[in-house]
Parts: C-alpha cells; sequence; structure tokens
C-alpha cells in the first residue's frame, strides 16, 4: 500500500473529492475545444494559401505563354517581370503556410502541455487506494483472521518455554524479536518463513493426545499462515513494479515542471500567473479564455522567433514541439503500465478466491478493486494519451 499511495502524492496531488471526475473530463472536453478552434483556424488558412499559390500558378503559366508569342521586346520585359513577382508572391504564399504549420503546431505543443498539468496531478484515485490497499494489507495479515491472535499467543508461549530445548524454536524467537514481531505482525516473506513453519510444526507434534481440538485449531492456523504468505509472496510480485513506476512518475514529472516553467518564461506568462488562471482555477470558461491567451501568444511567439532567428527558427520551434510530444507519450505510457498492474490483482484474487479461509476477504477486495479500476478509468485514458501525442502535429 505504502509504494501505491507514494505514487498517488507524485502523480495524483493536490486536491480530492469525487467530484473532480467530472472536472477531469471538462479538463478533456476543453482541450479538444481548443485543439479543434486551433484545426479550424489552420485549415481556413491553408485553404486561402492553397487558392493563392494555385491563382498564380495559373497567372505564371498564362505569362510563360505570353511571353512565348510575343514578339515585342518591352512586352516582354515586362511579362518577365510580372512573372518574378507573381513566382515570389508564390514563395511568400508558400512561406506563410510553412510559418502556419509551425503555429498551430506549436500552439498543440503548448495546449496539451499546459493540459497535461491538470492530468497529472489529479487526486482522483486517492479515497479509492486507501479503501482497496488498506484492504489489501488487511487480507495479508493472519492477525485479522478469526481466533488466530489468541492462537498465536499460545504458539509464541510455547517457543519462549522451549527455545532452549531445540536450536530451530531458538532461532525462530531470535529472528521473531529481531523483526520485532515475538507478539505483533507475523513476518510472511523472506527466509523467517522456514524457521517460522517448522516451528509451528513443531509446536503441533508436541501436543498430548487429549489437546484433540487444540491440535486441529493448530492445524488451520499453520494452513492459514502458510496460505498467507503465499498469498504475500504473490502479492509483492505486482508491488514490486509499483517502485519503478514511482521512479518513471518522479522523472515524468520534473521534466514536465521543467518543460512548463520553460515554455511559460518564452511566452512572458510566470507560473504564478499560470497557477491562479489555470491550474487553481474552477471555472471551465475561465480557463477556456486562458487557453486562447496562451495559443495566441504562442503564434506569436513562433512569428517572432522566425523575424529575429530566420536561420534557425524552425529548429527553436521545433525542440519544445518535441519535447512535448514526449511527455504525453510517457504520461500515457506510464498510466497504461498502471492500468496493466491494477489489472493483475485480478489474476491474485482469482487464485484465493474459493479458498474457505480467505475466500470472504478476498471477495470484499475485488469490490474495492472494481471501485479502483472505474475511478481510474474515468480519469486517464492511456491509450488516448498515446495515440494523440503520435497525431499531435500537421506535417510541414
Amino acid at each position: 500500500m505504502k509504494r501505491f499511495l507514494t505514487i498517488t502524492a507524485i502523480a495524483l496531488s493536490t486536491s480530492t473529492g469525487w467530484a473532480q471526475v467530472s472536472d477531469s473530463l471538462n479538463d478533456k472536453e476543453l482541450r479538444e475545444r481548443i485543439l479543434s478552434e486551433i484545426q479550424v483556424n489552420f485549415d481556413r488558412r491553408t485553404r486561402t494559401i492553397d487558392s493563392t499559390v494555385f491563382r498564380l500558378d495559373e497567372k505564371v503559366g498564362d505569362l510563360d505563354k505570353s511571353i512565348k508569342e510575343s514578339k515585342d521586346a518591352k512586352e516582354k520585359a515586362d511579362k518577365l517581370l510580372l512573372r518574378v513577382q507573381a513566382l515570389e508572391d508564390k514563395q511568400r504564399a508558400i512561406d506563410q503556410n510553412e510559418l502556419n504549420i509551425f503555429q498551430a503546431n506549436y500552439q498543440s505543443a503548448l495546449v496539451n502541455l499546459v493540459s497535461m498539468d491538470r492530468e497529472i496531478k489529479p487526486l482522483l484515485l486517492f479515497n479509492s487506494t486507501q479503501a482497496f490497499f488498506g484492504g489489501l494489507g488487511e487480507a495479508a495479515n493472519p492477525m485479522n483472521y478469526p481466533g488466530f491472535q489468541e492462537w498465536y499467543k499460545q504458539f509464541n508461549t510455547y517457543l519462549q518455554s522451549n527455545k532452549e530445548k531445540s536450536p530451530m524454536l531458538s532461532i525462530t524467537s531470535s529472528l521473531l524479536n529481531v523483526t520485532g514481531s515475538a507478539t505483533g505482525l507475523v513476518p510472511l516473506t523472506g527466509p523467517i518463513t522456514s524457521a517460522l513453519f517448522s516451528s509451528m510444526t513443531s509446536y503441533i507434534d508436541n501436543m498430548g493426545k487429549k489437546e484433540k481440538d487444540l491440535k486441529a485449531q493448530s492445524e488451520k492456523m499453520l494452513a492459514l499462515t502458510m496460505k498467507l504468505s503465499q498469498f504475500n509472496y504473490d502479492k509483492d510480485q505486482i508491488e514490486n513494479e509499483w517502485e519503478t513506476i514511482t521512479k518513471e512518475l518522479k522523472d515524468l514529472q520534473g521534466k514536465y515542471e521543467k518543460s512548463i516553467t520553460e515554455n511559460l518564461k518564452t511566452l512572458n506568462v510566470s507560473t504564478a500567473d499560470f497557477s491562479a488562471n489555470f491550474t487553481k482555477e474552477n471555472d471551465a470558461e475561465k480557463r477556456y479564455l486562458y487557453l486562447t491567451e496562451l495559443r495566441k501568444k504562442a503564434a506569436e511567439k513562433v512569428s517572432k522567433e522566425k523575424e529575429a532567428n530566420p536561420k534557425e527558427w524552425k529548429q527553436q520551434v521545433f525542440v519544445p514541439m518535441n519535447e512535448v510530444q514526449s511527455l504525453k507519450l510517457r504520461f500515457g505510457q506510464t498510466t497504461f503500465r498502471i492500468s496493466q498492474n491494477i489489472v493483475k490483482y485480478n489474476d491474485l484474487f482469482a487464485k484465493y478466491r474459493n479458498d474457505e479461509q480467505l475466500g470472504s476477504r478476498i471477495k470484499d477486495l475485488e469490490v474495492r478493486l472494481k471501485e479502483l479500476q472505474e475511478t481510474f478509468d474515468k480519469a486517464f485514458d492511456p491509450l488516448d494519451y498515446i495515440n494523440s501525442a503520435n497525431k499531435m502535429y500537421k506535417v510541414s
């Protein structure tokens, strides 16, 4: 549980509440609305330029025909001048189209980047993860099963009373004391389990014939301990993946913060202004207006970059575009890994669902897992992030 709650602290960080689920969907709609406007504006400009280029091509063709047929030197010279002007106009139109493409692409990059601010930080999973992983920890602890605590006290009494007579019991007692588990949580993973199981078996074997009920109970408690040991082992195989996911999210968060700070700086927008007017703003319409202004500034930034640096301007715009695309793709891949790891608990629970001792707790966990999956699916769409990242830009 601690591992995944660490993830939520990094990836899902600032505010709680189920209301944010619908808010997140509104964020997606808001992003799509802005991106659609960028596309419509780009298509309109492209049609105008295409029409201009087509018209100029026709004009050049007519002039070429006229120049070829003309016998007058002055007329030829005048038409040659008109032809040069038409070709220059055509090149300006082509250059403008290239600028339009880079403006639309950088606008798209910026909108996707700032939208990630509200996608990478929500606490949508927090309530569910507490319920699910809390229940998971309880199900893995034999102390939470009927009769085990009292039985374990009796076993520990036997252990302490006989540890001087048996090296195995002595080792087990020492290991339990080292781990702080003599009277608390039972260690169910690692090398200590072998000694623990052997000592429990010794306890059972040394019971008298008149202790049939205690022996039967002890056999059940030993079986429970062994099953929970395997359950913990299986669970840890899943939880190990959370460690690598946590590292990925830390790295992703760091790169995102760097990218958003640098891009806002190039637009002369402070992080405080962005936080107040977008990150912390709950009114979707106000966020839309703010994004619209940022989009305009992004287009102006590309134009100014071209004017100030005519040879390298495309590279200066392409670099942040590439960084944003990479971030969005990695975010999609990471949320996909989280989704796949959550699904692995279904296979874990299927192994123990019908067990006489564990079954009822497993079925309760399956209900909590379903809630967790539904919350995640409402908040995140990994494949959409991946697909949209691959289709973010127009081809120049």
